[in-house]
């Protein structure tokens, strides 16, 4: 049997960012940038997932390369790096966007892997929404339990607790695969030994550029817009007054238009299909058409 694979993702940032009283402006720092301490606790609980399993931990960021700081603190505790090229936007920008194509990415990145378990941090303290977990889960077709306070391994499923209101618990049982965020309920990352801190300052991270879909549009050269081919009638025969006279039908008679007033249903829907008979949309009663679809007819 192979060994299973644990994906943490994690999500690389400035945990405090400063705000200019006067411009309101967002200062990021990239020197203290790091994963949040949920990010970090899933992080554990994929290493000691993976210890109970005989599996591996491989640690995702989908950032610039300042993100390979955070991936150096997840290869000095023993799991393996993986960055995915993903733009740094601004601060707020990244607060509005859609976590679904972030998602989306991560998924394409790890899909080929079939990991088992994928674990994320509840909610980052840049963001705080907690919904790229979900929309991850979907995009593997994984089973999904959001806001855990604990995992444990029992067999090959999982044992989860997730808070409720009024000091309630709720007990889950997971089935692998599964997508699971955890909450950081006094649950740090172990202490890297310091010549492993120092290996991972030096090792190179592996990184991966996602390769976007073909588009389904087909674009070719501009040209000016020409509208369909359709018939038209001949011009009548006559004066120019006379052929004017019949295209603009200014002296042919017309039908009134009807006007329905404040009627039952009924009556409304009658007038209604008495038009569409008239003008030919609806085949009237002993018509040849009117065997082939007699609901239209005179069961109307």
């Amino acid at each position: 049997m192979a060994e299973p694979l644990i994906v943490a993702c994690l999500r690389h940032g400035d945990q405090r960012p400063g705000i200019d009283p006067l411009t309101g402006a967002v200062r990021r720092d990239e020197h203290g940038a790091t994963a949040s301490a949920a990010d970090f606790a899933a992080l554990e609980l994929a290493l000691r997932l993976a210890d109970t399993w005989g599996g591996c931990v491989l640690a995702v960021v989908a950032g610039p390369p300042a993100a390979e700081a955070t991936l150096r603190d997840a290869l000095a505790v023993g799991a393996d790096a993986l960055r995915v090229a993903w733009p740094d936007p601004e601060y707020v920008t990244d607060l509005a966007g859609d976590e679904r194509g972030w998602a989306q990415t991560v998924a394409d990145a790890v899909r080929g892997e079939h990991p088992a378990l994928v674990m994320c941090g509840d909610r980052s303290a840049d963001r705080g929404t907690g919904a790229f977990p979900a929309f991850l889960a979907h995009e593997l077709g994984a089973a999904q339990a959001l806001g855990l306070v604990s995992l444990r391994a029992d067999g090959e499923e999982l044992l989860g607790e997730r808070r409720l209101p009024a000091g309630r618990r709720e007990r889950l049982r997971i089935p692998r695969p599964a997508v699971c965020s955890v909450e950081a309920a006094g649950l740090r990352l172990r202490r890297a030994p310091l010549a492993a801190a120092r290996a991972a300052r030096q090792a190179v991270v592996p990184a991966l550029t996602p390769v976007p879909p073909p588009s389904p549009m087909l674009v070719g050269a501009a040209r000016p817009y020409a509208p369909r081919p359709h018939r038209v009638p001949p011009a009548p025969a006559g004066s120019a007054r006379e052929r004017l006279s019949a295209l603009s039908g200014v002296l042919s008679r017309h039908e009134p238009p009807a006007m329905i007033g404040p009627v039952d249903a009924g009556r409304a829907a009658g007038e209604l299909v008495d038009y569409l008979c008239r003008s030919g949309y609806v085949p009237q009663a002993g018509s040849p058409q009117a065997g082939s679809r007699p609901q239209e007819g005179g069961q109307a």
